[in-house]
């Protein structure tokens, strides 16, 4: 019997370690700019298999770029899924545009993707990092959008720069599971990110603004996972000035860069394969076993009813 128990645990551990390492599909990365039916540019990152993929709209954070999101969505997407990720104009991040984004991801996705790769639109979730994260809940809990989504993810959301101070689109209402959203929802927390550089500078994400309070405002099912030692920033990959002032302006974790990617990325897999594929194993394991990531999780909790 022990030998048999050692055997599951030795399988439960390689497939779910699987995911937080890059899959076996070639990406190509795609520039789409915009035009009259799209209100901004999109990086697009799609299998060159051919087949049908589920696809994720994702959203970038406050005056950052899709492009320094680049090997996490790479990781996501060669585990076979199309990834879509605007370039927001600075001032003009508005539930409006989404709408029209989705729109035209209806109408013209398939026509810039690779020959004989086909959308399927009918497995669609969306996500977003820091202020790109609560418009990603913002649209999910839109009912009007052309879109059904069947999964929502935010990475380390934020609301705002304090309880008295939120940005729009308003979604936070600080009462337990009040979120009208009827699709799973996953929360990824940075454990540094309500710690501020010094004395002088706000955190990136202060209490009651950030991935704590997204998550408990979320009705069921809904997961959190917190990594521990790592900053609101830390998987992004800025160059140049921009990478000295996310250093100056947020705290950052110790541990490798690389492995908060990983991370990120393996539990974006396990909960796009969960609830777009219905293969919910990988993310029961994570849930029961936070180890098998390259990074300390730590709380990891799942609510299910």
């Amino acid at each position: 019997m022990a030998h048999g128990k050692a055997s599951i645990e030795r399988s439960i551990k390689m497939g779910a370690s699987s995911i937080f390492e890059v899959g076996n599909e070639t990406i190509n990365t795609i520039n789409v700019k915009s035009s009259s039916s799209l209100p901004c540019s999109l990086l697009v990152f799609s299998p060159t298999t051919k087949g049908s993929y589920p696809v994720l709209l994702f959203f970038h954070g406050f005056m950052l770029q899709p492009s320094w999101y680049k090997s996490l969505l790479q990781h996501v997407s060669s585990h076979r899924y199309i990834i879509v990720a605007p370039q927001f104009p600075l001032i003009n991040q508005e539930v409006k545009n989404v709408r029209k984004i989705t729109e035209w991801l209806i109408n013209n996705l398939e026509s810039v993707l690779p020959e004989k790769v086909q959308p399927d639109l009918e497995k669609v979730a969306i996500s977003g990092h820091s202020k790109g994260g609560n418009m990603a809940f913002a649209v999910a809990i839109d009912s009007s959008m052309p879109l059904k989504f069947s999964a929502l993810l935010g990475i380390d959301p934020v609301a705002g720069t304090s309880t008295s101070c939120l940005c729009p689109p308003y979604v936070l209402e600080y009462i337990p599971r009040i979120f009208n959203q009827s699709i799973p929802v996953a929360v990824v927390g940075a454990g540094l990110s309500n710690q501020s550089t010094c004395c002088l500078l706000p955190s990136a994400a202060p209490n009651g603004v950030n991935h704590a309070e997204f998550f408990n405002e979320s009705k069921p099912p809904c997961y959190y996972f917190m990594a521990k030692d790592y900053g609101h920033a830390d998987m992004l990959e800025a160059e140049g000035i921009m990478a000295i002032l996310i250093r100056i302006l947020m705290k950052s974790g110790k541990g490798s860069k690389d492995s908060m990617i990983r991370a990120v990325g393996g539990i974006v897999v396990a909960f796009l394969k969960a609830y777009l594929e219905g293969q919910i194993d990988d993310l029961n394991d994570i849930v029961k076993s936070p180890n098998l990531a390259p990074i300390t999780l730590d709380p990891v909790i799942s609510i299910k009813d």
